[in-house]
């Protein structure tokens, strides 16, 4: 009983904490480049978010202490990105390879890529890293294919209200 109360207190006193340093916090803002590769046309994939910020966002969601020395610190990003981060075409989701991720200055990089040869046009991206967490968090997705003599690019962006968006048309809000 006595262990279960520390428990309450001491996730308490972590949140709070999280709810400060978030307050500190003037900018939320995401990154994804997707490029097509010149040579095996497979999607790849660097997503760039601040490493505490997803920390704390799954902090929150675990109702658990979560740093890296967490030990399921790996499995719990892979699952929050592979949940948070979607392609499709057709109605059908596009499978994407998790390469891995690392932690560079405080910056969380995390690689994927897609298994099969595709194509930019018309592809449907769903994002919603983070977007739940902070209300004020904008991701921005630039995509690139030079494999085409129109050399498509350009970018999107994604906030609460816009969480879904497809390359070569108009953004659709969901």
């Amino acid at each position: 009983m006595l262990n279960s109360v520390l428990k309450k207190i001491f996730f308490s006193i972590l949140l709070s904490g999280v709810a400060a340093f978030a307050a500190a916090h003037t900018y939320f803002f995401g990154i994804t480049d997707i490029n097509l590769n010149t040579q095996n046309k497979h999607i790849e994939i660097i997503h760039q978010f601040t490493a505490h910020d997803i920390e704390n966002t799954l902090a929150e969601l675990h109702q658990e202490h979560f740093s890296p020395e967490h030990p399921k610190y790996n499995q719990y990003i892979q699952a929050y990105f592979e949940q948070h981060f979607m392609l499709k075409r057709n109605d059908k989701v596009i499978k994407l390879t998790w390469l891995g991720f690392e932690v560079k200055r405080g910056q969380l990089f995390v690689y994927q890529e897609s298994e099969n040869k595709s194509f930019l046009v018309n592809l449907v991206v769903k994002n919603t890293i983070l977007v739940d967490t902070y209300p004020k968090q904008i991701n921005t997705v630039n995509y690139r294919d030079l494999t085409s003599p129109n050399a498509l690019q350009g970018s999107l962006t994604y906030s609460q209200s816009l969480r879904i968006a497809t390359i070569g048309k108009s953004e659709v809000a969901l």
